[in-house]
This record gives structure tokens, C-alpha cells and sequence, in this order.
């Protein structure tokens, strides 16, 4: 990636940050902790292959996830962090090769996860049009942030990544005011905007123009959204867990990301951001 960026380079960027599960040796279905629930069938520690993963890292119930009650699968989405662990990090080492691979990649597949979902939010910030110095501060930290995904396994697991998060929060909230503010002064009438950390669980808000509202850490579990104008919606941190997005508008939602989309309702209906792909539970 070249230092300057433009907004169609930054839009393609942000759409090619998916995981390529072909490519990756299983680090999710093996790195990461998973404590039984309504979303996984099983407990499952840290660094020990789910059973349902097979030699070659596929899944053998990967058609029936969601029915034999392993619905979190379906959504857990690494932004390609899988990949680039697998494949850059250790160079395509199987982490059966060794305990010490092993423990290795387990430890910094976490952070990479959270390093991606930074470039994430950093590359999606860079498709708008922003003020020529904020686009400058978003590049910089883009380099930054690219800087850190290539380092080697050790350097890699002593980052402090909330320490990380602190810039990145601000120039992405910088983003979203500016972008906010532009629609809000194309709005009509006032109206409340700030709805960050809200709770609006099991609320409906069916058809409701909530047209760049600032949802940030917002609880929108099995919220009635259908047909609501989603529009310019900060949706950073949101918990979208079963909302009914049937029919929505989101289409330029803000940080809106790929697991949040699966772990919500929606249908053929539901306007969704280039980088997001309909989930195939979805209804038609």
C-alpha cells in the first residue's frame, strides 16, 4: 500500500479485508476460548482444536453450524487477521509442527484479530471525504497500524493494544462527527442524535429515520430496526445481536462490520455497505 491514499484505493482496501479461511490453519476454531452458551454447544479452552475441526482446518458441520447450536461460528469474522498470521507471521508453519509454534500463533492471532479490526475502521474512515488534515492523520496512522501487522511473532504479542486504540478512537471519532454533521445540516427537523452506550434492547424503532445518529457501544439486541433509514449511523462497537434489520437502509452505515451483520436479522430487502456481505441465513 502506497503512503497516499484515495478514496476508491481506501473503499477497495477495506473490501478485500476478509478471511480466507483456505489459507489460514483453523486459528479460530483452535486459538481462541469458547465457554458453552446459546450461541456454542460446547466449552472449548484456548489453544485446543474444536472437534468438529478436521485435518485439513474445514469444518465437518460447517453446513449445519447454526442448527447443531454452534450459531457464533456463523458469525465470528477475523477480518482476515486469520490469514495473515497463518501465512506472514509464521510463513505457513502448521502449528502442529511444534508446541512452541503452537503456542505462539494462539498468542498473537488475538492481537492480530484487533490490529485488523483497526485497519478496518482506519481504511473504511479514508473512503470519505474528509478535511485534507484529517485524511493526512488517518494515512499516517493507516502506516502505523501496517507497520505492526508485518512484525515478528514476539514483538507482536507485547503490544499494548488499548494503548493502541486510543489515537484510532480519535480520528474515527473526528470521522464520524464530520460525516454526521454534513447529513444532520441536510435534515429538516431536529432531532436527538446521540445514542452512544444507549439501551434500546427488544426496542422497536420500526421505520424510524435515524439518519446519522451516533449509536457507538449501543445495546441493540433483537431491536425492531425493519425499515428504519439506517444511514450515516455510527455503528462502532454496537451490539446488533438479533436485531431485525428486515428491509433496513444501511447502506452508508459507519463502521459498520461483517460480524455484526451475521449476528443480526435481515433479508434481501436489508441495503447493506460494499464491504459487507449478505449472510446466508439471512431471510429472502
Amino acid at each position: 500500500m502506497s503512503y497516499q491514499i484515495d478514496n476508491f484505493a481506501a473503499e477497495e482496501y477495506r473490501k478485500s479485508m476478509r478471511a480466507d479461511c483456505a489459507n489460514c490453519f483453523g486459528l479460530c476454531c483452535t486459538a481462541l476460548h469458547i465457554a458453552a452458551s446459546s450461541d456454542f454447544a460446547i466449552d472449548k479452552p484456548a489453544g485446543v482444536p474444536c472437534p468438529n475441526l478436521q485435518s485439513d482446518f474445514r469444518c465437518q458441520i460447517h453446513s449445519e453450524l447454526r442448527g447443531k447450536g454452534f450459531k457464533g461460528c456463523t458469525v465470528f469474522d477475523c477480518f482476515g487477521a486469520g490469514q495473515q498470521v497463518s501465512q506472514v507471521t509464521f510463513n505457513g508453519q502448521d502449528w502442529r509442527e511444534s508446541k512452541e509454534t503452537a503456542d505462539k500463533m494462539f498468542s498473537v492471532f488475538p492481537v492480530m484479530v484487533q490490529l485488523y479490526e483497526m485497519l478496518a475502521y482506519v481504511t473504511e474512515a479514508l473512503s470519505y471525504r474528509l478535511p485534507q488534515d484529517l485524511h493526512k492523520e488517518l494515512t499516517l496512522q493507516l502506516k502505523d497500524l501496517e507497520s505492526l501487522t508485518i512484525r515478528d511473532a514476539d514483538n507482536i504479542q507485547t503490544l499494548d493494544i488499548m494503548k493502541l486504540r486510543k489515537p484510532v478512537n480519535k480520528l474515527l471519532s473526528k470521522t464520524s462527527s464530520h460525516i454526521r454533521h454534513t447529513i444532520t445540516n441536510s435534515i429538516p427537523t431536529k432531532r436527538k442524535l446521540n445514542y452512544r452506550g444507549a439501551d434500546w434492547i427488544g426496542k422497536s424503532a420500526k421505520g424510524k429515520d435515524l439518519r446519522a445518529a451516533d449509536f457507538r457501544g449501543a445495546y441493540l439486541i433483537a431491536a425492531d430496526l425493519k425499515e428504519a433509514d439506517l444511514r450515516a449511523v455510527d455503528f462502532i462497537g454496537a451490539d446488533l445481536r438479533d436485531a431485525n434489520l428486515e428491509g433496513a437502509n444501511l447502506s452508508t452505515s459507519m463502521f459498520l462490520t461483517q460480524m455484526q451483520i451475521n449476528s443480526a436479522q435481515g433479508n434481501n430487502q436489508t441495503q447493506l455497505p460494499s464491504h459487507i456481505i449478505q449472510p446466508s441465513h439471512w431471510a429472502s
